[in-house]
């Protein structure tokens, strides 16, 4: 098994590379972000010997944030740099936000309705949604080998995911509504990254995608936490406390350096190349786990990670007889015999 994980690696940093590379940045800034969110939502701010310190909880507050230093980041690249001629009607924008808004409230609502190996199986099968979306949305076509590799993709995922570790006791029973949900989520997930990729063929930049997202982001979630009167509650905190204002600052820059790798992974390659990525980084997050901490993967887990490298391996062989299809069909002038 050990000697499998680096051989899986490598195979993913490939196909990755010729899908466009900037991979890695993306997954660093993501996994930062991780790490100082954990730190944000579950430790005490102002803690002393006499004092336990309080928590920060509005979680939508640092979503704010997020959006606000990347709308910053997309506007002075639009500005310091050459950008394309923009086309788009900006309105188009605010579909992408207000389904991406829609899908965050369905996931989080889901989680009190479903249990633990339903949201494993529901978000390692995005794959397939995408794809579909893709169809009705931006009008794409993909090949059988495309649907075959994105399913085993999916298999193996959840087959590592399932067999990571035990159920959470908390974790609720499975009901009508939380379905409703969870299937609201990936509908409305799989229409932002499509729509995404549809806004692409006004020929824009990624940043100009990235301004134009987060400028109605910022309207929709402004709003909610003024409905809520959350706004001045999670400033005041942030004038309480200098470390929160740090850490909630680092965390919204590798959430936009994060952004600026998604739109140029959709931009140049799809909403489908970038869910499989996604996909594929809940299960590296894992078996990076396993590697620092010692943690033992199960049979079922090895097995899963087979799966996922065939499916790899077996798109990586695809693409390549593409090519060579392409080549072939290029016609080659024949030499001129000089008399």
């Amino acid at each position: 098994m050990r000697l499998a994980m680096p051989a899986l690696w490598y195979l993913v940093t490939s196909w990755c590379s010729t899908s466009g590379g900037r991979i890695t940045w993306r997954q660093v800034s993501y996994l930062t972000w991780g790490v100082l969110q954990e730190r944000v939502m579950t430790r005490s701010y102002g803690a002393t010997a006499t004092s336990p310190g309080e928590r920060f909880t509005d979680s939508q507050f640092l979503v704010l944030m997020n959006r606000v230093l990347a709308l910053i980041v997309a506007g002075l690249s639009c500005i310091l740099c050459k950008q394309p001629r923009h086309g788009a009607p900006m309105y188009r924008y605010s579909f992408a936000s207000l389904s991406n808004v829609l899908s965050s409230w369905c996931q989080y609502e889901a989680l009190k309705f479903v249990s633990f190996p339903t949201q494993v199986l529901a978000k390692a099968s995005k794959v397939i949604p995408v794809m579909l979306m893709g169809k009705l949305v931006s009008r794409r076509s993909y090949e059988h080998w495309e649907y075959l590799t994105a399913t085993l993709i999916s298999i193996g995922v959840s087959m590592f995911l399932l067999s990571s570790g035990p159920e959470p006791r908390s974790s609720p029973a499975t009901t009508l509504s939380g379905l409703v949900l969870l299937a609201g989520y990936i509908a409305f997930d799989s229409f932002t990254s499509n729509w995404q990729d549809a806004l692409f063929a006004y020929k824009m930049s990624s940043v100009q995608m990235m301004f134009g997202v987060n400028f109605f982001s910022c309207l929709f979630t402004v709003g909610s936490l003024l409905e809520q009167g959350a706004l001045l509650e999670g400033t005041r905190f942030m004038g309480r406390h200098s470390e929160f204002a740090a850490h909630a600052l680092l965390l919204s820059i590798c959430s936009a350096c994060g952004q600026l790798f998604i739109f140029y992974t959709i931009g140049q390659f799809g909403a489908a190349v970038f869910t499989i990525i996604m996909t594929l980084r809940q299960a590296f997050a894992i078996l990076l786990s396993c590697l620092l901490y010692g943690h033992t993967v199960t049979v079922v887990g090895g097995l899963g990670v087979a799966v996922v490298f065939a499916a790899l391996l077996l798109r990586v062989y695809a693409r390549g007889r593409l090519k060579q299809r392409g080549k072939k069909a290029v016609p080659v002038e024949s030499p001129v015999q000089k008399v």
